[in-house]
């Protein structure tokens, strides 16, 4: 596998962006829900609150799945470099950089351009990497988006939106997304599920389907939530977020985010109309190429 081909292109965007809705009190006005697809009037940046924001992007060599995903090519780029140039298309962040303990993948990241910051190897997850990362940057930020390296079609806007979620939720110390469950992932451990309350933040997590009626049975009329692994931190709390012991539910589903409900923090919670995309296994990085063609990414 090679380490870091070089490639001469830019770069890429898909063919059509990705609508966002904020669920319930953030929800856009209709006048600007149906500009939403234009990327200047989904996000306007603040001067105020939580103004400044950075997109991390944690990357780990090792893997028990899928050892060296990072650098793996994915129509003849590695695909921390999709990824890369998929964030640095969001116009909410004031600064973009990848945060990772493998020269390997540091040396690939500063050959296409891309800002890195090597962490420790004793991080624990992808949250603990921003953490160590937040705390090496020269400036001061208010939001910091961790962002997986594994999602090579991430779009934008899904950034825009989560950055926005805490902007305008000064109670909320975390924020993510969160898009419609389809039937056969149901059942599928690898998709987390999430449900929210009425005014749009966080109930629960979890690897099984919530809420399971008592039939046992999908219920095609109830809108299901599928988790998105984008998270938002407010930086203050991303400082202490590592120091909070393991919880029983976050332990028990394996999920990071049940930390910070279980500790009793808020969670903002955003909708979008946009698929999961992620690599988590070498079968997929063949799905997302097949995509790419179809959507003319180069």
């Amino acid at each position: 596998m090679p380490i870091c081909a070089p490639s001469s292109d830019s770069s890429s965007s898909s063919g059509s962006g990705a609508r966002v809705w904020v669920l319930h009190g953030l929800a856009l006005g209709a006048a600007a829900a149906a500009a939403a697809a234009a990327v200047a009037f989904l996000y306007r940046r603040p001067s105020g609150f939580r103004s400044r924001a950075v997109g991390i992007i944690p990357a780990r060599f090792a893997s028990t799945r899928f050892e060296g995903k990072p650098l793996v090519q994915i129509l003849g780029k590695p695909m921390i470099q999709r990824t890369w140039e998929r964030v640095m298309l969001a116009s909410s962040l004031d600064h973009v950089v990848v945060a990772t303990d493998d020269e390997r993948i540091a040396e690939c990241c500063r050959g296409f351009g891309a800002d890195v910051i090597m962490t420790s190897e004793s991080c624990k997850n992808g949250s603990e990497r921003c953490c160590e990362a937040l705390k090496m940057l020269e400036k001061r930020y208010d939001i910091v988006v961790n962002i997986l390296g594994d999602e090579p079609l991430i779009e934008p806007e899904i950034i825009d939106g989560v950055v926005m979620a805490l902007q305008r939720a000064p109670d909320a110390v975390f924020s993510t997304a969160v898009t419609s469950l389809k039937p056969e992932d149901a059942f599928d451990t690898n998709r987390v599920k999430c449900v929210v309350d009425n005014q749009g933040y966080a109930i629960y997590f979890s690897r099984g389907l919530i809420p399971f009626n008592k039939s046992g049975n999908i219920n095609p009329k109830y809108p299901y939530l599928l988790h998105l692994g984008i998270a938002g931190f407010d930086s203050n709390f991303l400082k202490i977020y590592p120091e909070l012991p393991p919880t029983p539910l976050q332990l028990e589903e394996d999920l990071e985010q049940l930390k910070v409900l279980e500790n009793g923090y808020r969670m903002k919670v955003i909708k979008v109309d946009h698929d999961a995309h992620g690599v988590d296994a070498p079968d997929d990085v063949e799905k997302i190429e097949a995509l790419m063609r179809v959507r003319n990414i180069q």
